[in-house]
């Protein structure tokens, strides 16, 4: 009986299909094609699941949905599902893995995958993101996943860096450049527009650090005193 019934629906389904496309576009006939086989495939699942044949149906049933436009239930595991976007960072987390993976869309980092950067360039985003509350909290809690205990080690470094900085003289030409984001060699008033917009991010008035603020300061002193 339940191939009866498969048949009748199929033979209905064909003969409308055959009055229809004998006057179709061929690109209305593509979608008339798809939509024929994703209704025939998924009869056949529906018959095959009144037989007791799950597996078969469960097949079946996938090659036609996507014919149609579907996603069902059991094809959506692999999709990543948590995306989060702030200003500085976008971050994925992939359904079925569980992997958290991201990307920096600003700052000295911009571009570079966040799975790419070693232990001192993340402490350096880190310290970049002062700027952003809520770009730091997400990249705080890729941090906890990715290196336990890294509050602990950044926090220290930073407070080092800030009782070994000796004032003016102390800052290589090089490292001042990227302090600012600029590439060797610019010239005044691109250094004065980097320590500008840097500031704005930056400074203590704005969510930043006076650390951070002094190593700009020291940055466009170190240059400017260059030119």
């Amino acid at each position: 009986m339940p191939y009866l019934l498969l048949g009748l629906l199929l033979l209905a389904v064909f003969l409308l299909a055959g009055k229809s496309f004998t006057s179709a576009s061929p690109k209305l006939l593509a979608r008339r094609t798809r939509a024929v086989g994703g209704i025939t495939l998924l009869a056949i699942a529906v018959i095959l699941a009144f037989t007791g044949r799950i597996g078969l149906a469960a097949v079946a049933a996938s090659l036609g949905a996507p014919l149609l436009g579907w996603t069902l239930p059991w094809q959506r595991g692999g999709l990543r599902i948590g995306r989060q976007e702030t200003p500085w960072l976008v971050m994925e987390r992939d359904g079925q893995s569980g992997e958290v993976r991201g990307a920096v869309k600003a700052g000295r980092f911009a571009g570079r995958a966040l799975n790419s950067l070693q232990s001192g360039e993340l402490r350096d985003l880190w310290a970049e993101l002062a700027a952003d509350s809520a770009s730091r909290r997400l990249f705080e809690a890729y941090l906890d996943g990715r290196l336990p205990g890294w509050r602990v080690h950044f926090e220290a470094d930073a407070a080092n860096r800030h009782r070994g900085t000796a004032g003016p003289g102390t800052m290589t030409d090089e490292e001042a450049y990227q302090i600012l984001g600029l590439a060797p060699g610019a010239g005044e008033t691109e250094i004065r527009a980097a320590h500008r917009r840097l500031m704005k991010r930056l400074h203590p008035d704005h969510g930043g650090t006076s650390f951070l603020a002094a190593k700009l300061n020291e940055a466009k002193d170190k240059l400017l005193r260059g030119h």
